[in-house]
């Protein structure tokens, strides 16, 4: 097969690539990032890139206008090798823009709320990983028992843990390091479900060090906390965007690239180099060095775990969606190819099925709903949403389909909350800009997920969308016009208003799309009560975790229908309790048992694509905010008031 050398710019970077390989695969290869949500299928349309010179062809595409694709612009997914060329890769196409560590993500993905870390720990202090400073008793005639039940003794002097073991490898050093050391040594002792390993011995006092990392392992976004597991501070907090999105933006495109052993193992290793990046800066934050580190907790979704683990994820997506592992093994650091103490230690969060994962569960301790009376629904909001309902007796979960909308997918000037991305819109009565909040600050690149529930419920409270998400033209004036696919869209942002001199724009199918989108979320909210006979009016408490739920509104999200109409008091919100609940397993035993045992096993799940309600009744949510206007009686008014002054 012929090959030609592809040059990627501005990089100026030249590869090799054989005819016929696309030129999204040629640019993973030459390790540039190029947004590519759909997982190389041709329908998102984020992986835009330039031809600037060269032989390629091109599948037709309903993305790109005639004098685009005269332009030399193309998808790079579906754009072919057929010849050497030249491809420039715009800003907007790259995967966040940002491939490297980013401290201002880490706040913004990472952050933890305020509520809970405050007030005393729920969870004795019992760390996942702990280093006792021994002074041994030399052996006598009268006292000679072996070496290994010598430190036995002594560490249950300290610890009450009835069940230990030994390492061989560690068992065979034993005896020198405790007679070169005058039998006076630092024990490395980790938890592994229920048994204490001697992971290390360490000669003299190494107590006063020992490092672990919490991680969130998202879909998109990869989190990481250093701790302190002496003192339990938090020491730093770094986040990326996961490597992995190069090969599609949900869990399902990931599944379906991970067909192979030698596929399996390249996500493995792109997501393990993401921990290893994290980690390693987070190391030099806290001048502190790897082997510091003794033990990694993480806590995702279970096809992340599954990639991690290098575990086959393929019968997640089969009827009747069964996971490989729901609880894997604690295992070394090393097996998974993460860099810390050679010996150190890594477990993760229990699942509870194939689409509730390790980061619900964490998501629930945090929240702290299984310890009160009180009816509590979480809603986890991402590109999978989840939702856990219950109190101190019982709790059923569910997922829904949410689709990548909340993460700028399927929305044409969409994109994730990074640098540039309008968080937050308001808008004056006929759809003009009153103000708007851009991450990072400075003009806008695009919108993200909580700045498109913003637009669309602004649109409504305005007059200038109707409740199927039609544009009223009467209400939008000159903002209002047709575009390249019979479609109509509305500028929030002129060319000479944006970054990039493009006109921000949002069309009838970026709304239904979102409509679509906020449906699946509130029936499955609904479907899970009405499984338990309850509704809405029976909840006094409703948590909305992830990253994405930091910056939701809550009046614009009931306004669209994402969010039951009910007393605003009763939201709250967690925060990323998925790196939350990692960190306080890490510093508490008792809270990994508790996920383990009084959480995850406990938790019934309900498969909604057998529930004949949700099945039926779905479309009944495809209308903002429902085509039973009756259960959201604020945004009733609301509509009332605005045909009133019309």
């Amino acid at each position: 097969m012929k090959t030609y050398t592809i040059t990627f710019l501005p990089e100026g970077k030249t590869i090799p690539a054989a005819r016929g390989k696309s030129l999204l695969e040629a640019a993973q290869a030459a390790g540039i990032p190029i947004n590519n949500i759909c997982g190389g299928e041709g329908v998102c349309g984020k992986c835009r890139v330039t031809v600037k010179s060269g032989k390629v062809t091109a599948q037709p595409t309903m993305f790109l206008t005639r004098r685009e694709i005269q332009r030399g612009e193309a998808l790079a997914c579906q754009t072919y090798v057929d010849g050497d060329a030249v491809v420039e890769v715009p800003l907007e196409s790259r995967l966040g823009g940002v491939p490297q560590l980013a401290s201002a993500d880490a706040v913004r993905f990472g952050r933890v709320m305020p509520s809970a870390e405050g007030g005393p720990a729920p969870f004795a202090y019992r760390p996942l990983s702990m280093k006792l400073a021994l002074q041994l008793s030399p052996p006598t005639i009268e006292d000679n028992i072996s070496d290994e039940e010598r430190l036995y003794r002594a560490i249950r002097q300290q610890v009450d843990q009835p069940i230990m073991q030994t390492g061989l490898n560690v068992l065979r050093r034993l005896p020198g390091l405790l007679r070169e050391n005058h039998w006076c040594v630092t024990v490395i002792l980790g938890w592994r479900q229920g048994t204490a390993e001697i992971v290390d011995i360490e000669p003299g006092d190494t107590s006063a060090t020992n490092l672990g990392v919490a991680v969130d392992i998202g879909t998109t976004t990869v989190v990481a906390h250093l701790v302190n597991l002496v003192t339990s501070e938090t020491l730093s907090t770094r986040a990326k965007y996961n490597s992995q999105a190069s090969f599609g933006d949900d869990v399902i495109a990931r599944i379906m690239c991970a067909t192979t052993p030698e596929r399996r193992r390249g996500l493995r290793e792109l997501l393990v180099d993401d921990i290893n990046d994290l980690i390693t800066a987070l190391i030099v934050d806290a001048e502190a060095r790897l082997s510091d580190v003794t033990y990694v907790v993480g806590a995702g979704n279970t096809t992340m775990i599954h990639l991690l683990y290098g575990l086959d994820p393929a019968h997640i997506r089969r009827d009747p969606y069964v996971p490989c592992a729901s609880s894997p093994p604690v295992v070394r650091a090393s097996e998974v190819g993460i860099g810390i103490h050679k010996r150190g230690l890594l477990a993760v969060v229990p699942s509870v099925a194939s689409y509730v994962g390790g980061d619900v569960v964490a998501d629930v301790l945090v929240s702290g709903m299984t310890t009160s009376e009180d009816l509590s629904l979480l809603i986890d909001l991402g590109t999978n949403g989840e939702l856990v309902l219950g109190n101190e007796s019982w709790t059923v979960c569910c997922s829904a389909s949410a689709g990548p909308a909340f993460e700028g997918g399927g929305i044409n000037c969409g994109m994730r909350a990074t640098s540039g991305a309008i968080e937050h819109i308001r808008l004056e009565p006929g759809g003009n800009v009153k103000s708007c909040d851009v991450v990072g600050g400075g003009k806008p690149l695009g919108i993200c997920g909580s700045g498109l529930i913003d637009a669309v419920g602004e649109l409504l409270q305005a007059g200038c969308i109707d409740r199927r998400g039609r544009f009223v033209k009467d209400g939008c004036g000159s903002d209002l016009r047709p575009n390249e696919a019979d479609d109509l869209e509305f500028v929030l942002f002129s060319g000479e208003e944006t970054a990039l001199g493009r006109d921000i724009v949002l069309s009838e199918a970026d709304i239904s799309n979102l409509i679509h989108t906020k449906g699946s979320i509130y029936m499955g909210a609904e479907c899970l009560l009405d499984y338990m006979g309850l509704s809405f009016d029976d909840l006094k408490n409703i948590y909305i975790a992830g990253g994405f739920g930091n910056y939701l509104d809550i009046r614009c999200a009931i306004n669209v229908g994402l969010l039951p109409d009910i007393d605003p008091d009763c939201f709250h919100f967690v925060g990323n309790g998925s790196v939350q609940g990692a960190k306080m397993s890490l510093l508490s035993v008792d809270a990994m048992h508790v996920m383990s045992d009084a959480i995850a096993s406990a938790m019934m799940h309900i498969e909604l694509s057998t529930h004949h309600r949700y099945m039926n009744e779905y479309s009944s949510c495809l209308f903002l905010p429902h085509t039973d206007i009756d259960k959201f009686p604020s945004v009733h008014n609301i509509e009332r008031e605005v045909c009133t002054c019309q």
